[in-house]
């Protein structure tokens, strides 16, 4: 049979064997681990540049919120001519430290809106980007364990209806149908009154959206700068003409704070005070177990959040701690508080080993709400002060943001939680919504 002729395996050193029952090949299990060693053909995801004398636009923070800021610009705008500068590696602030969980059931008419906006962004991010994100739309529980945490629920879940946003408020029968592995009994001590439930919550993974953002600008001409920290603003006449960087002097009409943990620092170059505080937030992950949970749980009672990877490890976290700082060690303080609570929902996990902790840090504003638009400066913009929010947002920031660089208008969208409001008495107070940090 044949002509007994041996045919070469491809270029690409992949060797191809034929499908049972169809004349198509695939590659080899051999060929996938030698190409995957050799990164043979691999193009990077973003290429490194030197560093420019101009920009039209500079993006202070290699987060996503920075990155997404950049893509949008390049993408919805044709904005090309940016450079986003990172003090360290990208994605190593705020965006490689966070829980990776997306909700859009806030109490506020103003963050409804904005964060739904959000996690319809997440759904098509993955497709938009040609990346996968991995989004899971899983589901989030918040847990009410006395009568007024209910209240909170119920307000919060018609505020939700009115902006056509899915929540309601179940009983403790259907969370255990949700999570079986809960302990609804009213001998507990906390007991579960009720929760409200949010079916389009759910997480994502924080490097993949990074990284498909990363290329995503860079395959439209942005240029990423690592280990380039902004040392100085130039401010004259009231008008931003560029920064001061490790890497030399930078000129650029429009500068765009993008920062987490250090926004206040920042701003403070370019003299604008910031009504920010800096506060750690720890996390922690078991080892993996089988899949049994399948929604985010939340109880801002117990200050406690936790959700399941795909690969079965167990996120847990808590809220900010209660004291100003810039320390990113965890405590062991944080591990035993979270592991008690943990276990007063969830006592069947009790003999799960804890692998690792960690810590972000997280500015708080006075209504914990982000400021995002102009400053005192002129074309000094600022996408800041997202607390335990920061992640949920990074596509409507960037989307908005990119609008707001690109006509000069403040998007309505984000009209709400600008600087100004502070001192005018316009505060947008979420801290209903944030009875835990997540």
């Amino acid at each position: 049979m044949g002509s007994g002729r041996r045919t070469a395996p491809p270029r690409s050193g992949f060797r191809r064997q034929p499908r049972r029952g169809s004349r198509r090949a695939r590659y080899s299990a051999l060929g996938l681990l030698t190409h995957g060693l050799a990164h043979r053909q691999w193009p990077r995801v973003w290429h490194d540049h030197d560093l420019a004398s101009s920009y039209d636009v500079i993006i202070i923070g290699a987060g996503v919120h920075g990155l997404a800021t950049a893509y949008y610009l390049a993408a919805n705008h044709g904005i090309r001519n940016v450079a986003v500068l990172d003090r360290a590696y990208l994605g190593g602030g705020g965006s490689g430290r966070n829980t990776a969980i997306i909700r859009a059931n806030y109490l506020t008419p103003e963050g409804v809106r904005f964060y739904d906006r959000s996690v319809r962004l997440y759904e098509t991010l993955a497709a938009d980007l040609n990346f996968n994100v991995m989004f899971s739309q899983r589901g989030h529980l918040t847990l009410a364990h006395d009568d007024g945490s209910l209240r909170t629920m119920r307000w919060r879940a018609e505020v939700n209806k009115l902006e056509g946003v899915d929540s309601e408020v179940i009983g403790p029968d259907e969370v255990k149908r949700l999570v079986p592995v809960m302990d609804v009994s009213a001998e507990t001590r906390y007991p579960i009154l009720g929760a409200l439930y949010h079916p389009p919550g759910g997480t994502v993974r924080h490097d993949a959206v990074n990284w498909g953002y990363a290329r995503g600008a860079d395959a439209h001409g942005v240029q990423i700068h690592e280990n380039t920290e902004v040392l100085g603003i130039d401010v004259e006449g009231g008008r931003v003409r560029g920064v001061r960087t490790s890497r030399g002097d930078v000129s650029a009409p429009v500068v765009v704070n993008c920062t987490a943990g250090w926004s206040s620092l920042v701003c403070a170059l370019a003299g604008v005070p910031l009504p920010i505080s800096t506060h750690p937030l720890q996390a922690a992950v078991t080892e993996p177990v089988k899949m049994f949970l399948k929604t985010v749980v939340v109880s801002g009672t117990l200050h406690v959040y936790v959700s399941q990877t795909d690969r079965g490890e167990l996120v847990f976290g808590a809220s900010t701690d209660p004291y100003p700082s810039y320390s990113m060690r965890g405590s062991l303080e944080f591990t035993e508080e979270l592991a008690g609570h943990v276990l007063e929902l969830m006592p069947s996990i009790a003999k799960l080993r804890l692998l690792r902790q960690w810590a972000g840090l997280c500015d708080m504003t006075p209504d914990f709400s982000p400021i995002m638009g102009v400053t005192p400066v002129d074309g000094f913009l600022v996408d800041v002060g997202w607390g335990t929010y920061g992640f949920k947002a990074g596509p409507v920031a960037g989307e908005a943001m990119a609008e707001l660089v690109a006509t000069g208008r403040t998007p309505d969208l984000i009209a709400a939680f600008d600087l100004a409001r502070f001192a005018e008495g316009r505060l947008v107070g979420e801290k209903g919504a944030a009875a835990v940090g997540h």
